[in-house]
């Protein structure tokens, strides 16, 4: 999916809203673990209730991993679930992979080509040659980690080099890159207070926000200070939409809570547009 075919889906929805598919066997409802593959069971499900109310979905593949062989086919009927009848979403690998050049184009290989994914998260440590195989695939997103939402953020993300902070020497070098063009950025809601900062830098580029709704960030700041003339976020929330009940109502109450952040989204981006 290009850039101008996802934010053209935002304008239409009126969202942009990211759905996080992490699942956890210990909390999707119990009836579902009947199912020959209760994680597709349930991520099918929640797809089917929340589509028309999101233009993203984010599987964090440590959550199929976890379960083995059975977790990753899990995640490959989920991805093709998608792509077949809803190729209008943007769909995001949460890999957060990174690592030398011949292994990052492997990792490239797996999500873009085998599993057909829109994009995947990378993680910048290893410098340029780990990320550009990724930014090698044409119409496909490198979304590298730039300033996260958890407390060990401030571990290294915000110490300075030189006078300057470690996130922002990621972002201005990345421009560096080849085919900087199909980067993306995850920068965390629960940091809003510098997403000013961050636009000084990158005033074009997508930002993939995870933090809204159980980890306590803002919408309202995250828009104020991170939206730009292209839309340019993607918000996600995963627990706060897809645990909203762990009973049989459970594709209702996420349709829900889904609803709620959309309808919050439309009057943000009539505010904006």
């Amino acid at each position: 999916m290009t850039t101008d075919q996802l934010i053209h889906q935002i304008k239409i929805k009126k969202s942009f809203l990211c759905i996080g598919l992490d699942v956890d066997l210990n909390k999707i409802p119990v009836h579902l673990l009947k199912e020959e593959d209760p994680i597709f069971a349930f991520n099918k499900t929640i797809i089917d209730a929340t589509h028309h109310l999101c233009v993203a979905y984010k599987p964090n593949t440590a959550f199929y991993e976890a379960y083995g062989i059975k977790g990753w086919q899990a995640l490959e009927k989920t991805i093709n679930y998608l792509n077949e009848n809803h190729p209008d979403i943007f769909t995001i690998a949460d890999a957060k992979r990174g690592d030398i050049g011949n292994t990052s184009t492997m990792y490239a290989k797996a999500f873009f080509e085998d599993l057909a994914f829109d994009s995947v998260t990378v993680a910048p440590y290893m410098g340029k040659d780990s990320v550009e195989p990724f930014l090698a695939f044409e119409n496909k997103h490198t979304i590298l980690l730039a300033l996260t939402s958890n407390q060990g953020a401030f571990d290294f993300q915000t110490k300075k080099i030189e006078n300057q902070e470690l996130y922002k020497k990621v972002l201005e070098t990345s421009k560096t890159w080849k085919n900087s063009k199909n980067l993306m950025y995850v920068v965390g809601a629960t940091k809003a207070e510098y997403l000013a900062d961050i636009r000084q830098i990158i005033p074009d580029s997508f930002l993939l926000v995870p933090g809204v709704g159980a980890q306590g960030g803002n919408l309202n700041d995250v828009c104020k200070y991170g939206m730009n003339n292209y839309i340019g976020l993607l918000i996600n929330s995963s627990r706060g939409i897809i645990y909203a009940s762990n009973d049989n109502d459970f594709a209702e109450a996420a349709a829900s809570k889904a609803k709620e952040l959309q309808e919050q989204m439309a009057l943000e981006l009539n505010r904006h547009l």
